[in-house]
């Protein structure tokens, strides 16, 4: 009898809500009611924009028009293929956006390993490296303007110091504006580069580099078999958010050259944003915007294709 009663009765266990009956269980509201709060303001300022916008492509729709829009199907998408204007615009989109992430990455990069290093007042110079990323592209836009300004602004009166010549109008030059407005971007963008760069860089233990130091790599050695390795996933993926940030770029540009002169910095977006709002095509303009979107998209597919085999690869 003390045998019997020593057995412990295996427990039963109790079948999962809603599997009794032999039906699956159902989605937790709960979860949905926490989610919500962060999900409302997506689909209201995100989403509902984005297909309230290709709906709007599909239509004729005007400003100051008396009569009703009306659907005319793809045919906005029709004449945007035959816009020369656009696609040149989009052709000094790409040209904007490679040379501003290029530059922009190489010399954060730099400026990342020398902030990494054990250097005396360190805490300034991360410090002062991030103080363009704290400015407003409108300042930073207007900031520029005053350097670029061909008779007062700094640029030229250096120019002029060092026996170089008068100066320029860099802005209103058809072969300058776009190179000097690459500067500016390329100055503006650095400092969230450097901080992800400078992030990873810190990510990476210090033992592998004591250990390839001791086995006589020298500095180039240790970064190209230590550091980059475990720094490439996070400058492929802040290069891909670079590309799409500046291809989309529109204040900075607007402020510093309104697209000028004669079309040589006009982006894509700035290009929509004068047909919807100085000529009141907002159909066409739509269109337009779901091209750049579809753009953007393919960018993001190839850089998560792309990271999706480094991590199969691993």
């Amino acid at each position: 009898m003390s045998a019997l009663t020593a057995t412990k009765r295996p427990g039963r266990t109790r079948p999962p809500r809603g599997a009794r009956d032999g039906r699956p269980r159902g989605p937790d509201l709960g979860a949905w009611f926490l989610v919500l709060p962060a999900l409302l303001p997506i689909l209201v300022l995100s989403v509902g924009p984005l297909l309230y916008g290709i709906a709007l492509a599909f239509t004729d729709a005007q400003s100051g028009r008396t009569t009703a829009t009306g659907w005319v199907g793809t045919l906005n998408f029709q004449d945007l293929l035959h816009d020369t204007l656009f696609w040149d615009s989009f052709r000094i989109g790409a040209v904007w956006a490679v040379g501003v992430t290029v530059p922009q990455f190489l010399l954060a990069l730099g400026l990342a390993l020398l902030l990494d290093q054990k250097l005396r007042l360190r805490w300034l110079a991360r410090a002062l490296a991030i103080v363009p990323w704290a400015m407003p592209e409108v300042v930073v836009g207007i900031m520029w303007r005053l350097v670029y300004n061909p008779d007062a602004g700094i640029l030229n009166e250096t120019v002029r110091n060092l026996g170089l010549g008068d100066g320029r109008d860099w802005l209103s030059g058809l072969a300058t504006a776009l190179p000097a407005v690459i500067v500016v971007g390329v100055w503006a963008g650095m400092p969230q580069t450097t901080v992800a760069l400078l992030a990873g860089l810190q990510n990476t233990p210090r033992e592998l580099h004591e250990a390839a130091a001791l086995d006589g790599a020298g500095a180039w050695r240790r970064f190209r078999t230590v550091t980059w390795p475990a720094l490439r996933p996070v400058a492929l993926a802040i290069t891909a958010l670079n590309l799409i940030w500046n291809f989309n770029s529109f204040a900075l540009v607007y402020v510093l050259t309104s697209g000028g002169p004669g079309g040589r910095t006009r982006l894509p977006m700035l290009f929509a944003y004068e047909e919807a709002f100085r000529y009141g095509q907002f159909g066409y303009a739509a269109a337009m915007g779901c091209v750049m979107v579809a753009a953007v998209s393919v960018l993001v597919a190839l850089s998560l294709v792309r990271r999706l085999k480094g991590d199969q690869d691993r």
